[in-house]
């Protein structure tokens, strides 16, 4: 059984930044990784994805804003966010195939 291990949320005026880390408890190299988010009255939506080759794609909503990178020596990946909007305030999970973190929360202050 995998499990993710997410950390990183809090609260950050507009503008601020946050890194969010996943940390796994096996390689991560073979795995395409994702972040996802959810917000109260929202669908999840996907914000940002890594595949193996280190091609990454990003939702229009954080392109520019949002960078996700991944560390395979240590079994790490990251969303970092920069210039957060009120608008990125959800709940945030990483997923690795089936496995799921169990979520961070990112609140941004207008």
């Amino acid at each position: 059984q995998e499990q993710l291990v997410e950390s990183g949320g809090g609260l950050v005026q507009s503008g601020g930044s946050l890194r969010l880390s996943c940390t796994a408890s096996r390689s991560i190299s073979i795995y395409n990784l994702h972040w996802y988010r959810l917000a109260p009255g929202k669908q999840r939506e996907l914000v940002a994805q890594m595949g193996v080759s280190g091609n990454r794609v990003y939702d229009d909503s954080v392109k520019g804003r949002f960078i996700i990178s991944r560390d395979n020596a240590n079994n790490i990946f990251y969303l970092q966010m920069n210039n957060l909007k009120p608008e990125d305030t959800a709940m945030y999970y990483c997923k690795m195939s089936i496995w799921w973190g169990q979520g961070t929360q990112v609140t941004v202050s207008s």
